[in-house]
């Protein structure tokens, strides 16, 4: 029996030294470069984006720079810029800098928000707490890429009045079946597979052009004149409108907690730096009287 745990402990740690060895991505003299390396930082130049999702050029780019910054790293020792004082003084400020930050997330941390509270705060402000009006729509597209000529232009409206045309005497399903084939075989749009259909959104969500169309039609209806955005020229067909619903409190609570915890956090910070203030001894030069002459 012990043998046999031996022997799992043993594949255990085989294979969490296999997981850490698939994430070195380049070894400088003896120092590996991991993907969080990496990832760490991609995130501090640009918050979205991810290493993951570079191309090969862009990630051999990074590993470049994660090389150069070990050897620099080495060189810098090497010179003896630890000891310099201006090093050392740089160091104190980031030492009392990261210990403020670690205190102020310690009394973040020790702030605590009830569910009674929460709950009572989401029953007091309902009206906040809402998903807002959308609508299900389809389109059809025909593309005005930007700079284009006057010709191309009334090229793509001519076609998008053409399916007008087609569609303006239909009614119900007849003009929703009609309206999915001519956006499967006409539509420039990437939606065209999927016979135009754009799903559930906000008007926030889609440029104003065509949510101003889109707000105005009624359930089952299409667009009479080709819509304009800086896509080309829109045919819309709106299905239906989604009123705004208030959200459930499971849905917010942890929106309302963090919120509410916040608050708090603030309030504390405050009457604490007003407390160690008055027991202080604090001296402003602006404020001190001028000498005398």
């Amino acid at each position: 029996m012990l043998k046999l745990a031996k022997t799992s402990l043993l594949a255990v740690a085989v294979m969490a030294t296999s997981v850490v060895a698939s994430d070195i991505l380049v070894t400088v003299n003896g120092k590996n470069v991991t993907k969080q390396d990496a990832e760490q930082f991609v995130a501090a130049a640009q918050p979205n984006a991810h290493f993951s999702q570079l191309d090969k050029a862009q990630q051999n780019m990074i590993k470049q720079r994660l090389v150069e910054k070990i050897l620099f790293t080495e060189l810098a020792k090497k010179e003896g810029v630890e000891n310099d004082a201006e090093f050392k003084a740089a160091i104190a400020k980031i030492k009392e800098e990261l210990l403020v930050n670690v205190w102020m997330k310690k009394q973040l941390d020790g702030t605590l928000v009830s569910d009674s509270e929460a709950k009572e705060f989401y029953e007091k402000n309902k009206e906040k707490f809402k998903q807002p009006e959308s609508v299900t729509a389809s389109h059809i597209l025909f593309k005005v890429e930007k700079g284009s000529s006057a010709e191309k232009d009334a090229a793509a409206k001519k076609k998008a009045e053409a399916v007008i045309k087609e569609l303006k005497s239909l009614k119900g399903d007849a003009l929703k079946v009609k309206f999915t084939e001519l956006a499967k075989t006409k539509s420039e749009g990437p939606s065209a597979p999927k016979g135009g259909k754009l799903g559930t959104f906000t008007k926030a969500q889609m440029v104003p052009e065509f949510s101003t169309a889109a707000w105005t039609l009624k359930d089952g209806s299409v667009t009479l004149a080709p819509v304009k955005t800086q896509f080309g020229y829109h045919v819309i067909y709106l299905e239906k409108k989604n009123p705004a619903i208030a959200l459930p409190y499971d849905a917010v609570k942890g929106r309302i907690i963090a919120s509410l915890k916040q608050k708090q956090f603030s309030v504390k910070i405050a009457e604490m730096a007003k407390e160690l203030k008055s027991k202080a001894k604090i001296v402003d030069a602006s404020q001190e009287a001028a000498p005398a002459k």
